[in-house]
């Protein structure tokens, strides 16, 4: 039955299935997780990286987390080209706002025009939803830090802690048991390279493999400041933890987290 109502996005099947909306979903579960923390002095985002071949320039090829503008970071599940396609958009976006009104774009804001386009491909006919999940972590005056996680149908949510992805199951279970409304950035950061270390198909966890990155606000200027996290600093995070491979302490600078 489904077969007469898979090849158009515009067409409900008889149970009021959008089928290319589900397929795009499906896409998503297979890419590499993403999830979103949000503690009670900024919000922590952290991906795994999918290494396809060790000749690409990995900091080129395999970006999972991006900022958006100067108070929004946003990490992506799916098809790469779709996630450049949205990234650029919602930039787009954010700085035409900043220069009409001189100020950042609200957070809920900007999620929703990026849902507005992303619900009209799923309107017309002649196009297909985009293949791929963001979670939004942003900051303004008015709501302070907040997390957003969106689809492929245009549907968007707040949450205090969210994955997409690979073992997005599991994951989520994690979250549940292990979230706590007073965790501090620096618990969130544990909490999320545990998760990881348990969605992850692989036995080592090395930062190579990992995306991570803070939004807090400058102590000196009480502005948001986004902060995506070096490949020092996460190995710094995963030997705080516990969940480093075995090797030499890493030295080098500190982050800007304990700042």
């Amino acid at each position: 039955m489904s077969r007469r109502y898979d090849s158009r996005t515009t067409t409900f099947s008889p149970e009021g299935r959008l089928y290319q909306v589900e397929y795009a979903m499906e896409a998503i579960s297979h890419a590499g997780t993403v999830l979103g923390i949000l503690a009670t002095d900024g919000v922590v985002l952290a991906a795994e990286k999918k290494v396809t071949s060790k000749l690409l320039e990995q900091d080129k090829s395999s970006e999972k987390i991006f900022q958006l503008s100067g108070n929004v970071l946003a990490g992506v599940a799916g098809m790469t080209a779709d996630a450049n396609s949205l990234v650029n958009y919602a930039r787009n976006a954010a700085q035409k706002y900043l220069l009409s009104y001189d100020d950042d774009i609200p957070v809920e804001q900007l999620v929703q025009r990026l849902c507005d386009l992303k619900q009209g491909y799923t309107q017309f006919g002649g196009l297909r939803p985009f293949g791929v999940s963001l979670l939004y972590a942003g900051y303004d005056p008015h709501h302070s830090f907040q997390l957003y996680h969106s689809d492929p149908s245009g549907n968007y949510s707040g949450w205090k802690a969210t994955c997409a992805g690979m073992n997005n199951g599991t994951a989520t279970s994690l979250l549940k048991q292990d979230y706590k409304e007073d965790m501090n950035i620096q618990d969130a950061l544990g909490l999320a390279a545990r998760v990881l270390s348990k969605t992850m198909d692989t036995t080592t966890m090395e930062s190579d493999k990992l995306e991570f990155a803070v939004l807090k606000l400058n102590p000196r200027t009480q502005e948001p400041q986004p902060y995506i996290l070096s490949p020092k600093d996460i190995d710094q995070v995963l030997q705080r933890h516990g969940l480093a491979k075995a090797t030499d302490a890493t030295g080098g600078d500190a982050m800007a987290l304990d700042a």
